[in-house]
């Protein structure tokens, strides 16, 4: 798992001069004891401190009748307040499997020109004697069985047994761009997938004089470019600051992240009203993100991509997943400039009408509203939930913000890619 604290990017010569000698004071001391936020208190320290000892350093709650928790302990108590045991603990959490990811089908995707199909390869070759096609729409992909490389061309033989001409487009590898995390122990804190790089700050303000300590991004190659599959860094989430309008995240001491970059999962164990069985699929519309919950336990999370305003809204309520597909194609309204087509969607699950959760191979990144109403998940994470769901069981979709519509008649029957 990528830690901030110990990474390929490290904290800059400033940050260090503070907690040098602290940190190599603590490195010696005696471990701490986990402590709830709630539980600690700033120790009420003496007036007069002439000739005290100086306590080893710990968190203290109250202060000791026989020394003064002054210098390592009143930072280590300052780091308990915000939620911060030291040494930092990493999240207990796991990538599932990467072939979960892995696709059955082979893919072709047809650019905005659309494409004819043939009833015989010779017909393809000459383009004569048409038997189907797709109009010009927004995006196609289309399920074929083999690529057949000619002098002529390029063709694809469909499963329908009709044949392709390859002009305008290719065949597309699909690549798992990313895996949520199995969670295997119940979050102390709030936690976040950096789906956008972001810098890391010693204070929560974006002034050009607040130089930034180090750097959150993807992997990349020698040239910059980023590398697949992609990683999103996870990191805890300690407090947040609202600071002129803009929202800021603490993920270590004096680490400051801007929250608009990070895809935050916030923990909450208690069944939403109407939950009867302890499992469901908690899906967060401000932040993009998705946890799923068994017997009141968090046991994965994961970025998502939603339905983007105005027309596409992801419709908060609470659902029961009825109808549960391991492929699908999906299509939008046809003669419409906001036709789409797509063949062999994986993991689907329907919830409300004809939005679903489902796997979108398309996507080569989630963490912001993109989609014609369903919510989007890479392959692999659609794989394991779909693995992990049951018809019948609770899909809560909530917008924190307040910013999605709520009212029914908002809504028709909505769904697709």
């Amino acid at each position: 798992m990528y830690n901030p604290f110990y990474g390929k990017n490290r904290m800059n010569k400033p940050l260090k001069e503070r907690t040098f000698f602290v940190l190599i004071i603590l490195s010696m001391a005696v471990s701490i004891c986990p402590l709830q936020i709630s539980d600690v208190k700033a120790a009420q320290l003496p007036e007069n401190n002439t000739g005290a000892v100086l306590c080893s350093p710990s968190v203290y709650i109250q202060t000791p009748d026989d020394c003064v928790p002054l210098g390592p302990s009143q930072y280590l108590t300052e780091l308990a307040q915000q939620g911060m045991q030291w040494p930092l603990q990493p999240l207990d959490v796991s990538h599932p499997d990467p072939a979960l990811g892995d696709l059955s089908s082979s893919y072709f995707k047809v650019d905005k020109t659309g494409t004819t199909f043939y009833p015989s390869l010779d017909a393809a070759i000459s383009k004569k004697g048409a038997s189907g096609g797709l109009a010009p729409g927004d995006f196609f992909y289309v399920v074929y069985t083999e690529r057949i490389d000619l002098k002529k061309g390029t063709y694809y033989y469909l499963p329908s047994g009709a044949y392709m001409p390859g002009d305008g487009s290719d065949s597309k590898k699909i690549t798992a761009p990313f895996l949520g995390v199995e969670v295997h122990s119940p979050p102390k804190n709030d936690f976040g997938f950096v789906w956008n790089p972001t810098d890391i700050r010693r204070e929560p303000n974006e002034m050009s004089y607040n130089l930034p300590l180090a750097r959150l991004d993807f992997e990349r190659d020698k040239d910059g470019n980023v590398l697949y599959p992609l990683r999103y860094p996870i990191l805890r989430i300690y407090s947040s600051e609202i600071i002129e309008g803009t929202k800021w995240y603490l993920i270590g001491p004096e680490q400051w992240v801007l929250a608009r970059d990070i895809a935050a999962v916030i923990p909450n164990a208690t069944p939403p009203n109407g939950v009867i069985n302890g499992r469901w699929i908690d899906v967060n519309l401000e932040q993009q993100t998705l946890a799923v919950y068994d017997q009141g336990q968090m046991v994965f999370a994961t970025v998502i991509a939603t339905g983007r305003a105005p027309k596409y809204f992801t419709r908060p309520g609470l659902f029961t997943i009825y109808k549960k597909k391991e492929l699908e194609t999906m299509q939008g309204l046809r003669g419409t400039s906001d036709f789409y087509y797509l063949e062999d969607v994986p993991w689907t699950m329907y919830f409300d009408k004809a939005r679903a959760l489902h796997g979108a191979y398309w996507r080569a990144r989630m963490g912001y509203i993109q989609s014609h109403g369903c919510v989007n998940l890479t392959p692999g994470d659609a794989h394991w939930l779909f693995d992990w769901a049951s018809e019948g069981d609770w899909v809560y979709v909530h917008d924190p913000s307040g910013l999605t519509p709520t009212d029914p008649s908002f809504y028709g029957d909505g769904g697709g890619s």
